[in-house]
């Protein structure tokens, strides 16, 4: 039975699909004007996790994730490279693409961009103020009226008025009540525009999404996620603005990441402590950030630091030594097997990954008690039992000496040394053996040799 915490009831629930044996799966993309950081990793790592294991489970999962291509930071920063919207944009979802799929991220079965859906967005924005719940201000924009929408806050569990005494409102806006927020905004010079019943303008982010799900999944779809910082006031707004514009239950459950942090701060640009996933990803296997990302619950923050991700590399590293030596072919266990049922049991209990881990190094632990008995045959099955887990978490998925060696540029220098010293051994030339051994530790490579040969990795 699948649990999953369900932010608007703040508690674990049983999973009901709308459909049966079908799950739409809506999450929060990125706004597309710079690189992404590990804070947005940690949002794509989760949600694949969540897809992958669904799917393992005999869901039929159709999983959205929108690109966010309009918006007042891509437009401040394409005015300030000198460059058009779509080629900042275009430049920018290429760079993510290219991240995700380091860190073995499987692409989301849509991604809609906003600038994509405007005709959606216009009818739903018109729609929304039919109904009575948005206003056309003076200086043209339009806003929608929280106050006549009775749910607002549900969701977030804000006391509306207690957001309206510390709510403020710029001089420059006309809206009427301070907890309006714009559903679509007159254009100003030097700004790409659209056309619509209120003039020319663009839409204001939260109608964005709103108009992307809706679209794609329907008025009333399963579950919406996203990073926990877009609870408010975006996802609390999505939710007012579509049942205003639908009058069905927008989601039946909700889910937020937790924060990635630094020094016990959430990590953002605001702050100027973020890191980006390619700056991590020149200094850490790809698989270490993944395993990094996921040994935390993911409603749990995760404190990013040297020492963690050292731990991770050490931690997965575990789960590699055990398959060395094995034949791997990836065979499915049956679907009684104890340790899928274990790994299934956690991962059922609101996609606990720290638990299904630590099924996984059990499992790692008879194998290697296998390997010392050498009863070849357990430790094979059970070799292939981790595989199969390891591929719902997204890891293990690389050749097992080639994880241990690493993936650079230093590979073939180090193969040179290695046959160096082997025919250094043939000679019996001790001395010049051992000297190329010295310096391979200097470089911090670990030579095995064994009566196969000498193998290396990475210390």
């Amino acid at each position: 039975m699948l649990q999953i915490y369900n932010t608007f009831t703040q508690k674990k629930e049983e999973f009901k699909a709308i459909h049966p044996g079908k799950i739409h799966l809506y999450v929060c993309g990125i706004t597309v004007y710079d690189y992404c950081h590990i804070g947005h990793a940690r949002v794509f790592v989760s949600f694949d996790v969540i897809t992958r294991f669904l799917r393992a489970s005999g869901w039929d999962v159709t999983y959205v994730r929108n690109i966010t291509d309009i918006d007042d930071k891509i437009i401040k920063r394409g005015l300030e490279n000198n460059e058009s919207i779509t080629e900042l944009t275009e430049r920018f979802i290429q760079y993510m693409q290219e991240d995700e799929a380091k860190l073995n991220v499987i692409r989301p079965n849509q991604e809609p961009r906003a600038t994509h859906y405007m005709d959606k967005i216009i009818s739903m924005v018109q729609a929304i103020q039919d109904n009575g719940l948005a206003y056309q201000a003076e200086n043209g924009d339009v806003y929608f009226a929280v106050q006549k929408y009775k749910s607002y806050g549900e969701l977030s569990h804000k006391n509306i008025d207690e957001l309206m005494v510390g709510a403020r409102v710029d001089v420059q806006e006309a809206k009427r009540s301070p907890l309006d927020f714009v559903l679509w905004k007159k254009s100003k010079a030097n700004e790409p525009s659209w056309a619509s019943p209120w003039g020319e303008g663009r839409p204001g982010w939260h109608i964005e999404c709103s108009a992307m799900s809706t679209d794609c999944l329907g008025d009333h779809f399963d579950i919406h996620g996203g990073g926990a910082d877009l609870v408010f006031p975006h996802h609390e707004n999505e939710r007012a603005q579509s049942e205003s514009a639908t009058h069905k239950t927008f989601v039946n459950h909700w889910m937020h990441v937790g924060f990635v942090q630094v020094s016990k701060e959430k990590m953002s640009k605001s702050l100027g402590n973020f890191f980006t996933i390619r700056e991590v990803l020149a200094q850490y296997d790809a698989e270490v950030v993944r395993y990094f990302l996921i040994s935390s619950h993911y409603r749990s923050p995760v404190n990013y630091s040297v020492e963690n991700l050292d731990q991770a590399k050490q931690s997965i590293g575990r789960l590699y030594t055990a398959l060395k030596g094995l034949d791997l072919n990836k065979t499915s266990p049956a679907k009684d097997n104890p340790w899928k049922e274990k790994f299934f049991q956690a991962m059922n209990d609101d996609f606990n990954t720290p638990q299904a881990l630590a099924v996984m190094f059990d499992l790692a632990n008879k194998i290697n008690i296998a390997k010392t008995e050498k009863d070849m045959v357990a430790a094979n099955e059970l070799a292939n039992i981790l595989l199969s887990l390891g591929e719902i978490l997204g890891i293990l998925d690389k050749d097992v000496e080639l994880f241990f060696k690493g993936d650079n540029q230093e590979n073939d220098a180090i193969e040179l040394l290695i046959a160096e010293r082997i025919q250094a051994r043939a000679e019996k030339n001790w001395a010049k053996a051992d000297q190329i051994r010295t310096q391979l530790t200097e470089m911090g490579i670990a030579i095995e040799d064994s009566e196969k040969g000498s193998t290396w990795r990475k210390l």
